[in-house]
C-alpha cells in the first residue's frame, strides 16, 4: 500500500517540476544580450558618434563578462576617434590591447589615434603588428596609405595648366569646349 503512494507522490512531483524544466530547456533568445552595445555599434557603422559613445557607455556599465567588456572597450576607442576625442579613444585602445595582444582592429584603430596625436612611430608599429596578424586586410592597407600621406606625402610630377581656362573667363568649361 506504500508502494502506490509513494508512486503517485513522484508522479505529482512530476508533474509540477516537469513543465518549469521544460521551460528552462526551451528558452529562445531573440536578439542582442546587450541591446546598448549593439545599438551603439550601429550608431557607430552610421557614423553618429556621440549618440555611439553615450550608448556603448550604457553597454560598457551592463557588460555581463569580458567579451562583452572588450567589445565595448574596442567600440569606444573607435567612437571616441569618431568624435575627436583621441586622448579617451586611446585609454579604450590600450584597454583592449592589454587584454588581447591579438585584436588587430584595435591596433588599426589605435593607429589612427596615434596619427591624430602625431604619434607618428608609434603609429606605424600598431599598423606594422596589425599587418602581421591580418595581412590582406583591406582597413589596414588604407590606414597605411593614410600614414603614408602625412609622413611621406608624394609630390607631384604632373602640374596641370589652368591658363587656357582663366584667358576663356570665368565658366566652369574648358576653354576648348564650345558651347553651342
Amino acid at each position: 500500500m506504500r508502494r502506490p503512494i509513494f508512486l503517485h507522490c513522484v508522479f505529482v512531483l512530476l508533474l509540477v517540476v516537469s513543465p518549469a524544466l521544460a521551460s528552462e530547456e526551451a528558452k529562445t533568445v531573440l536578439g542582442p544580450d546587450n541591446i546598448f552595445l549593439y545599438d551603439g555599434a550601429n550608431a557607430l557603422m552610421a557614423h553618429d558618434g556621440e549618440e555611439g559613445v553615450r550608448l556603448t557607455l550604457l553597454g560598457l556599465n551592463a557588460a555581463k563578462n569580458a567579451r562583452e567588456k572588450e567589445i565595448a572597450h574596442s567600440n569606444l576607442c573607435a567612437g571616441f576617434l569618431l568624435i575627436n576625442e583621441p586622448g579617451k579613444a586611446l585609454a579604450h585602445c590600450n584597454w583592449v590591447l592589454d587584454r588581447d595582444e591579438r585584436h588587430w582592429r584595435t591596433y588599426n584603430n589605435r593607429a589612427l589615434v596615434l596619427m591624430r596625436l602625431e604619434r607618428f612611430d608609434e603609429a606605424e608599429e600598431d599598423i606594422r603588428k596589425g599587418q602581421a596578424l591580418r595581412p590582406n586586410s583591406r582597413k589596414l592597407k588604407i590606414v597605411k596609405g593614410m600614414y603614408l600621406d602625412e609622413t611621406k606625402p608624394v609630390t607631384p610630377k604632373i602640374e596641370i595648366d589652368e591658363r587656357r581656362r582663366a584667358a576663356k573667363g570665368t565658366d566652369d568649361k574648358p576653354a576648348d569646349v564650345v558651347a553651342d
